[in-house]
Formats: structure tokens, sequence, C-alpha cells
């Protein structure tokens, strides 16, 4: 695969992304896009969010239901 093309861009709504920055603040993730890859390998891997991401429970359902809503998750 030439260089460059082992990602691609997923759109998702810019009040999410915003909201996503703030939960994420102070929790040791550099960007949103390395959380939401974060939350995406731990769903795939058939796993929640982990809670060591120092994530409240009610953050992480919010995050859940946001994901649900968008279509990433049953």
């Amino acid at each position: 695969m030439p260089k460059g093309r082992d990602k691609v861009t997923i759109k998702i709504p810019r009040e999410l992304y915003l909201r996503l920055g703030t939960l994420i603040e102070g929790k040791g993730f550099g960007s949103v896009t390395e959380y939401i890859v974060y939350v995406m390998r731990n769903v795939a891997a058939g796993m929640g969010p982990a809670q060591d991401a120092g994530l409240t429970p009610r953050e992480t359902e919010l995050i859940r239901n946001h994901l649900r809503a968008l279509g990433y998750l049953e």
C-alpha cells in the first residue's frame, strides 16, 4: 500500500468533535483523533472504552450514545 494510504478520513459532527475534545482534556490523549482511534479499537476488540482513560462512567456512556447515534455501535 502506498505511503499515506494506510489511513482514511471519517467525518463526525463538529459538535461531537468539540465535546470529545472537552471530555479528554487532561486525560493523556494527544488529540481527539487519538482518542477516537483508542475507543474504536476497544469496540472492535469487543470491549467498551477502558475506564483507565480517566473518564467517568457518565462520560463513557455519553460517548457510547454518540457513537451509537452515528451508526458505529449497535
